[in-house]
């Protein structure tokens, strides 16, 4: 199929992120394993789905449940959640450290190996946008509370804590000032760090998860289930009690997912009102009422049908937040920017291996850092796959795995290293110059702290505050949206009740976790994002089990199992009794049975008794 010939369709999937299917291109009574595709659902029977009582209704008491004790008794949930936590890291730690690589080295086994050219829909598809739009949509995906949260926050840190977690250059540990050659060294390293936290592995885990939904959508006909995507391992039991149990499992990772974002977010603005309005420390009193104003704005444009205004606020975000960046970068330290990308990229490169290696047995300090920021990272990125997962799925029908996986890894990863070299990179040069932007270590202020160093100091700051609530606001009618989905049987357009019910929860939960820190809302955040992530990502290696043995019974792959055979058999013959005058024709020939070899792509049978 020629890529390059694309259509020119829709370009806003915002209207409806979970478009309608068509109805199969294939007749039913096609069965042969090299033509078989299922039906797909029609649109009627993706829309209209009931509400799945047993998946919602034990996800929705558990996160009651959670939210009245949190509410009711903090200390006791933060106490558990600590617990918890210590034993995660202490048993798991290592898991989490060694899946988050695999997932990097299993997208790329599939894009570079044989299964990369099985499209993602029918033969016949076509990519739904064009390329320029499709790049376009992955860079807003791209784009989040995360990104204005940590841009400045994380690689000054490592740069202020003298490389915190290992990255500490040699006997420069007891030295109060820096020579400017190793201070460079350690700015490149923070720098490395951060992106090994913020590109690839992020980027590769939801591309397993979107990869893994788009296919059995658009090429297997199943519902945009999670559970859907286990029918090659369980078969009839992924709609059964063990597929409500998956199903149950990615609302939660999304639940605690969405409300560590969307506590960062509050954490950002109450600095920000904090900063600009000149008042004293807000507590979490205030933290948790820009949450509940937020939240009854995502309710009630879940309720009143703007959600149209939402999605255009949205993209007008983007626009902002890309103005945002032009901004720093043309009147902050512009050379010093351009002159740490590429430094970065081979520091990054270089230092890949012991990042991706360090674990526990580092030492405890490591084993504390590690849980506030890499498995962190990784936790939350699981949590995340649900809602991202479905969304690049969505974009991205009719495209290859190779030009997904190609897609999915570089532009995100690329927006990425350009965010972090614009504000990370300016805020370690003026600390470089002797401006304390670091202060003291809040990380919610660092960005603001950047900010007062540029002329329009206060609208700049109230832009990022709006930049922020925005992001929350439509971040919540998302995935809100994706657990609807989720509860309604993989429904494209979830009732208002469930989508209602979810995104109050998630401002629910992302309060509890901030008072559950205590004077540290982030690191209530964290270790309950951590700890909740723990079972979905036993959940995403099973997807890339059964990932694997579905596309080895893939159309395509069979196809070319009996090609090989066929052709290798037939320029044998014709060569060995023509010479080099012989020619191939397709014949039928008395049935032939074969030996089951699932495994590499061959049918058990032949039902119609063909050959080459």
């Amino acid at each position: 199929m020629n890529q390059d010939n694309e259509p020119d369709q829709t370009d806003d999937p915002t209207d409806d992120h979970l478009a309608p299917l068509k109805t199969s291109i294939i007749d039913e009574d096609e069965t042969h394993p090299a033509l078989d595709f299922p039906a797909l659902a029609t649109e009627t029977e993706n829309r209209e789905r009931p509400i799945d009582k047993v998946v919602f209704g034990v996800t929705a008491t558990i996160a009651i449940i959670f939210l009245v004790w949190g509410f009711v008794g903090a200390d006791s949930l933060s106490n558990a959640s600590g617990d918890a936590l210590g034993w995660t890291m202490q048993y798991l730690g290592w898991f989490f450290v060694l899946t988050a690589s695999g997932f990097v080295i299993f997208a790329l086994w599939l894009a570079l190996g044989k299964y990369g050219t099985i499209p993602l829909g029918r033969d016949d598809d076509g990519p739904e946008f064009r390329t320029s739009s499709w790049i376009a949509m992955m860079f807003s995906a791209g784009m989040g509370i995360g990104l204005m949260f940590y841009g400045v926050n994380e690689p000054l840190t490592f740069f202020a804590d003298r490389g915190a977690g290992g990255l500490a250059i040699p006997g420069t540990q007891g030295q109060t000032e820096l020579t400017n050659p190793q201070a460079m060294d350690l700015a490149e390293q923070a720098m490395a760090q951060t992106l090994f936290h913020w590109t690839f592995h992020p980027w590769a885990i939801y591309a397993v998860v979107g990869l893994t939904i788009a296919y059995g959508v658009y090429r297997k006909g199943r519902l945009q289930l999670i559970s859907a995507a286990f029918e090659p391992l369980l078969g009839r039991h992924a709609n059964g009690p063990a597929g409500k149990v998956i199903d149950i499992l990615a609302i939660f990772a999304t639940l605690f997912g969405s409300a560590a974002s969307l506590g960062l977010g509050a954490l950002q603005i109450s600095k920000g009102v904090q900063i600009v309005g000149d008042f004293g420390e807000l507590g979490n009193a205030a933290l948790v009422a820009i949450i509940t104003v937020l939240t009854i704005c995502f309710v009630i444009s879940a309720v009143t049908g703007v959600a149209k205004g939402i999605q255009f606020l949205s993209n007008v975000n983007m626009v902002l937040a890309l103005l945002l960046a032009v901004f720093v970068f043309v009147v902050g330290p512009t050379m010093f920017i351009l002159n740490i990308v590429p430094s970065t990229m081979t520091e990054y490169v270089s230092q890949l291996p012991e990042m991706a290696g360090r674990t526990e047995a580092h030492g405890d300090y490591t084993a504390t850092w590690l849980s506030y920021y890499t498995v962190f990272y990784w936790a939350w990125w699981i949590s995340w796959t649900p809602f991202v997962g479905m969304f690049i799925a969505r974009i991205s029908r009719g495209r290859t795995i190779r030009q997904f996986v190609t897609g999915v890894l570089l532009v995100p990863s690329l927006v990425s290293l350009v965010w972090f070299a614009i504000f990370g990179g300016s805020a370690i040069k003026f600390q470089l110059d002797g401006t304390d932007i670091y202060g003291d270590g809040s990380p919610e202020a660092q960005l603001f702290n950047l900010l007062e160093q540029f002329p329009l100091t206060t609208a700049v700051s109230v832009l990022v505050m709006l930049l922020v609530a925005i992001f929350f606001v439509s971040g919540a009618d998302a995935a809100s949206v994706v657990m609807g989905s989720l509860s309604q049987g993989g429904a494209l357009e979830p009732r208002r009740l469930p989508v209602i019910f979810w995104g109050v929860a998630t401002g629910g939960v992302a309060a509890v976790m901030l008072l559950v820190g205590g004077t540290t809302g982030l690191d209530g955040l964290k270790k309950i994002t951590i700890v909740a992530a723990v079972p979905f990502v036993f959940v995403m290696v099973g997807l890339c089990v059964s990932l694997v043995r579905d596309l080895s019974r893939d159309p395509l792959m069979v196809r070319r199992t009996y090609m090989r055979e066929a052709v290798n058999d037939a320029v044998i013959t014709g060569v060995t009794e023509y010479g080099d005058d012989f020619a191939i024709a397709v014949t039928q020939t008395e049935p032939v049975d074969s030996a089951d070899s699932a495994g590499d792509g061959v049918a058990p049978d032949r039902p119609d008794g063909s050959t080459l």
